[in-house]
Formats: structure tokens, sequence, C-alpha cells
């Protein structure tokens, strides 16, 4: 074999595939390790309240799993998933007005590995992917790592622009650009909170449907809302051109890790392929475990204790905000899901903000993570699903008294010039 350089600390450096190049752990993971202390408020990672389960009732199942279908439980499945689950899956999509059979469901791990196999199955090295700017840092990990170019669309308190999405797709079209897909979490999206309005999903998917663009849905916390019954899936109105992503990460658990895809006939297919490619099957053990909960408990009413839940999360959180936060500082008011996304006064940095505020105990996502083109400097996403509503208040305080600190720095010094924000972090868990 020739000779290589490669480095002191990595001997291989040189020898990566084109798209490990930007596989490297951000700074922002690396004071994660910090945040994680249980002296400071994380208000940074979306981790379900899963204490909220009943752990005793979940215990007893598993062991009654092991027990009498042991040998189904522990044995390889089928790449497309367990049949039982997927028909369970129609059940539960049928909640937001999606009519489908099990046939055209692919179980996966969470619903991360559906992101990764569909990217997979559809981009090549510098096709198009449109998102929502913000959007969910886990996709644009994925959309890196298979070296897609994203270009972001703009949003509002009602979701996407439309117009912001047909003007775009009319300029790449015409530069002759390759679109692959629109990806979107069109209800109380992650990491902004909104949700994309009845009138505007109806426009974003006739922009689609004339440009020929298909549709990935990522939905984890469409059952998750405050106020009334689910909203209506994108899937429902148009079986042919959206991807429909869910998980039981949100409304279950996430360490059982399924998640699925419902897709039109061909590119199931593909799916089915690419999983048997990545891992034969996934856990046959957690399918049936999540099937089992789905037959024997009443699942629906877990789902409202969430919900409830969280309400009263979201609600110590937007009232901490309300009650001390500095003049110059706004923030979206979801109605369901996990987060909130905050704006800070100008001359602001999140990113350069996040090393003091860990210092003084409380920690945030800066909104750069959610940019592939840089921007995001003045956003923080703010999570309210896992801290108890006192510590949601104290942590809120903690973060006033930083912002307000940065604020006397700026008028004494002026604005300070922003980092480079360049790149795309690589998410963890704790970031997701």
């Amino acid at each position: 074999m020739p000779a290589t350089q490669g480095s002191r600390i990595d001997a291989y450096v040189d020898r990566y595939a084109a798209r490990a190049t930007g596989m490297v752990a951000s700074e922002i993971r690396a004071l994660f390790s910090v945040a994680s202390r249980p002296e400071v408020v994380s208000l940074a990672g979306g981790m379900p309240y899963v204490t909220a389960l009943p752990l005793d009732v979940v215990g007893e199942l598993v062991s009654d799993l092991v027990a009498k279908r042991g040998p189904v439980a522990l044995q390889y499945g089928s790449g497309q998933g367990d049949p039982h689950l997927r028909e369970q899956i129609c059940e539960v999509m049928r909640l937001e007005g999606i009519e489908s059979g099990p046939d055209d469901v692919v179980v996966t791990v969470g619903s991360q590995q559906a992101l990764d196999l569909i990217t997979r199955i559809f981009i090549d090295p510098g096709d198009v992917v449109l998102a929502e700017g913000p959007s969910y840092v886990g996709a644009l990990g994925t959309f890196s790592a298979y070296q897609a170019k994203v270009v972001h669309i703009a949003m509002d308190d009602e979701g996407i622009i439309p117009e912001s999405l047909a003007q775009t797709i009319y300029a790449l079209q015409t530069a002759g650009s390759r679109i692959k897909f629109l990806y979107t979490v069109p209800t109380f999206q992650n990491p902004a909170g909104v949700t994309l309005s009845v009138a505007r999903r109806r426009q974003v998917l006739e922009i689609c449907q004339r440009a020929g663009i298909l549709i990935i849905e990522d939905n984890p916390y469409g059952l998750l809302g405050f106020d009334g019954d689910p909203m209506r899936a994108l899937r429902a109105d148009n079986a042919d051109g959206v991807v429909y992503l869910g998980s039981f990460s949100k409304t279950l658990a996430p360490g059982f890790r399924v998640g699925w895809a419902l897709a039109p006939h061909a590119i199931r297919e593909k799916l089915v392929l690419a999983m048997e490619s990545a891992v034969l099957s996934h856990s046959s053990f957690t399918q049936l475990a999540v099937g089992q909960y789905l037959a024997t408990q009443p699942w629906r009413e877990q789902i409202k204790t969430f919900r409830e839940l969280y309400r009263e999360r979201r609600d110590a959180l937007l009232d901490a905000l309300e009650a001390v936060m500095p003049a110059g500082c706004t923030w979206t008011r979801p109605r369901g899901g996990f987060f909130v996304w905050m704006t800070l006064p100008e001359g602001l940095d999140s990113k350069a903000i996040l090393p003091r505020a860990v210092s003084e105990r409380v920690a945030f996502v800066p909104g750069t993570g959610f940019f592939t083109d840089g921007g995001g400097a003045r956003h923080m996403r703010l999570s309210y699903c896992y801290p108890e509503p006192d510590r949601i208040r104290e942590g809120v305080r903690r973060l006033a008294r930083v912002i307000e600190q940065e604020m006397r720095l700026r008028d004494t010094f002026g604005t300070s010039s922003a980092p480079d924000h360049g790149g795309v972090d690589t998410p963890g868990p704790d970031l997701a």
C-alpha cells in the first residue's frame, strides 16, 4: 500500500470518503457534557418525560413478552417490520386523517433512520433539499452527510411561507438545480414550535405537486397538541406525493427506538432494500414490545397525560419569559410539542452567549445549529419537555440575567463581531 501522511491524532485522516469530512463533533456538543450536570438547568435537549409512563406496567409487559414469546422476540425479523405492528401504526396515523394499509409502512429504528434511508435512496452529491429555516438539526446532519445542498425556506408564525417556497423552487429550477424533496416538520415544528396553518398546507401541497417535488413530512409531535384534535397530516391529502415519517419516541419512549415511514409503493420497496443492507432487520424485541403496549394499554389516555404535562411546562416557560426577559426578546407560543424559539435583541449572538450561560448553570441550543447557511445567530431553542416547572422558571431567571449582562456589554462596547457559524453541527441525542 502507498504511504499516507495521516496525522498523529488520526492515522486514517486522508483515507476517509469525502462525505465523512464534515463528520466532526461540534463545540456545542462538547459544552453539553458540562450542561448535563445536575446543578445546570437544561432547556436544551428534547428528551420526553418518560417518568410519566406507568413504568411498572411496562416492566411487566416486557417480562411477559420474554416469557411467552421469547423465541420470536429474540430472533431476526422482517426488514419491513412486524406485520401486526404495521397494522397498529395505521391505526395511530388514522388519528391524523391518514387512511393507509400496512403494506406501505416500513418500520425503522426511530424516525431518524427513516430520514437516513430516504436521503440515501434519493440524494446524489450536490442535489438540493428544501428545508424550513430553521430546521431540525438531526435532519440537517443527515443531509450534510450525504453531501446534499440544503436551501432554507422562510417561515413565520404560520409555518412555511408559500410565496417563498414557490419563488425558491422557480429560481433553483431555472438555474438547473436538481431539487429532490422538501423536508418539513409541519406540526409543532422543531425547533420553532410553530404549526403550518390549514390554508398553507393546501398551498404547499399544490406548489410541490405542480413542481413535481416530493414532500418528506416528519411528524413526531403531531399527537401532542394542547388544544383540540390533531391536525390533518399532509399525507392525508396526497398519498402519492408525500412520505410520512412517524415515531413512538415522543408518545411512548425513545429507548424503544421504533419509528416508521409511510411511502408510495415504489419508494417503499427501495426503503426496505436500504434497510436490509444497513441492518438486515432491526429489533424484533422492541417492535413486539411496542405492539404489546398498543394492544393491551390505554395508549390514547397516556398521550393525554403527556399532553397535559407538557402543557403545564409550556405555560411555565412562557409565563417566566414574560415575567423576566429583558425588552427586545421575542419568542414563539407553541400550541403543542416541546419547543419555544426565542429571538435575542440586535447585537447579541446565541452561540457566543452559550459558554457564559452554562457557567451560570443554564443551557439552551443556539439557533445556528438549525441552519446550514450561517443563519440563526440571534436565535435560541428553549425546550420545556423535561425539567419540572419550578426548574424551568429558575432556568429562565438565570438565562435572563445572562442576556441582561450581554446587553450591558453590547451597550458599552458596541456590537461584537459574530463568530464563524459555517458548517453543520453533528447532533447527538442531547441536542435533538
